[in-house]
């Protein structure tokens, strides 16, 4: 039997460990390795192609959702399941958006986990199913709204600096984990500034948040 190859992608490492075991019980499912960080699961998708890579949204250094706009891109043949401790729309629509097959609340049975991870990997899509009866009532999920038609507008490398911003660092620390000069980063953040129309480092914190960027549970002081 040909396994379901599956990376995990979780900063907790409780987290991973329980997701692991749940999935080692699984006769057609193998996790072949673990990330900490979104950039790490891009990182080891490209190098391990798994079928399926299960992702937190609230990954440091770069977000769930931006990591798997960027594994979509690179290796559009991997699956992307988020599995996320929230299910607010501005989350599940940006997962939509961004490429991800399907969206699990932490909650979830893991049942449901294993289930998902066979259903996407055949193509398909799978979410909770509190999240599945809001979709089915939508008009249309993937529409685009003021905040989506905004975040679109936005490059890969500006959502990776605005997740630095909004986590509180500065110019010189965000240049260094990006590994661009500090003129490019505030490049960056001008044009950041210009394409949301906001022109303070807590509005674009706020921006952030409502993305869907980083989750609404991260305390973070604003200077």
């Amino acid at each position: 039997m040909k396994r379901i190859t599956v990376l995990l992608a979780e900063d907790h490492m409780v987290v991973r460990e329980g997701f692991r075991k749940l999935l080692a019980a699984e006769d057609d499912i193998e996790v072949v390795g673990e990330a900490q960080t979104g950039r790490q699961a891009v990182a080891l998708t490209q190098k391990l192609r798994p079928a399926v890579v299960v992702m937190d949204i609230a990954m440091p250094l770069l977000n769930g959702l931006e990591a798997t706009r960027q594994i979509r891109k690179a290796i559009p043949g991997t699956k992307v399941l988020i599995l996320s401790a929230h299910n607010d729309d501005a989350y599940i629509e940006q997962a939509i958006a961004f490429g991800a097959a399907g969206y699990l609340v932490k909650q979830t049975s893991s049942h449901d986990l294993s289930r998902a991870i066979r259903t996407v990997q055949n193509g398909n899509t799978f979410f909770s199913p509190s999240i599945a009866g809001r979709l089915h009532n939508q008009k249309s999920p993937n529409g685009g709204g003021p905040l989506k038609k905004k975040i679109a507008r936005l490059s890969s490398r500006e959502i990776e600096v605005l997740q630095l911003i909004a986590e509180g660092k500065a110019n010189k620390q965000t240049a260094a984990e990006l590994g661009i000069s500090i003129k490019t980063v505030e490049k960056h953040r001008q044009n950041l500034m210009a394409k949301l129309n906001i022109h303070e480092i807590s509005g674009l914190t706020r921006y952030a948040i409502a993305a869907g960027i980083i989750e609404s549970s991260v305390q973070l002081t604003i200077v």
